[in-house]
């Protein structure tokens, strides 16, 4: 493993009009990865278009891995079943922190790169990576690989090394 060059939050928001894996509905959690790092959030039972807006914390190193998500359906009895994946690279908001540290970035909202779907996302739609109070921050909808339909809104939030390492009294 690399050196750790930050932290990204991945705020797991919500999920929209995911597949049936039960009788009518499905029981949907998500499975987050980066790296060796894994993370989950709460299940949400009986729901298409479940809102989790749980955070997940994980250490980014270089050379700047993939974040994978898995969505899951809790099954009581049997193996939870598989209701599709996805996948985005963190190369673009790292690389607008380091843009950050160049740039003199005044306070509010300025908008710094556009990250458009293609073969290293699964990106709904285009997606805008902004510094807003200091915080380089990133919107996303991901569509679901191997299934009907699904789609997962993430917020990342980019915390540097060296903020990081401040604040857990390190230096």
């Amino acid at each position: 493993m690399g050196e750790i060059i930050g932290m990204v939050k991945v705020i797991v928001l919500q999920g929209k009009q995911l597949v049936v894996r039960d009788f009518r509905t499905s029981d949907p959690y998500v499975v987050v990865k980066l790296g060796d790092q894994t993370a989950k959030t709460k299940v949400i039972n009986s729901c298409l278009n479940p809102v989790w807006n749980e955070e997940l914390t994980f250490s980014v190193t270089e050379p700047v891995e993939e974040l994978k998500l898995n969505v899951f359906d809790k099954d009581r009895f049997k193996a939870d079943d598989k209701m599709g994946y996805a996948h985005l690279s963190l190369q673009p908001i790292a690389s607008t922190s380091r843009l950050k540290k160049v740039v003199n970035v005044s306070k509010g909202e300025t908008r710094m790169r556009t990250v458009v779907p293609g073969s290293d996302n699964c990106l709904v739609r285009e997606s805008y990576i902004s510094c807003v109070d200091g915080e380089v921050v990133q919107d996303v909808w991901l569509r679901l690989c191997e299934v009907e339909s699904g789609e997962i809104e993430l917020k990342l939030k980019w915390v540097d090394h060296a903020a990081s390492a401040k604040s857990n009294g390190k230096r």
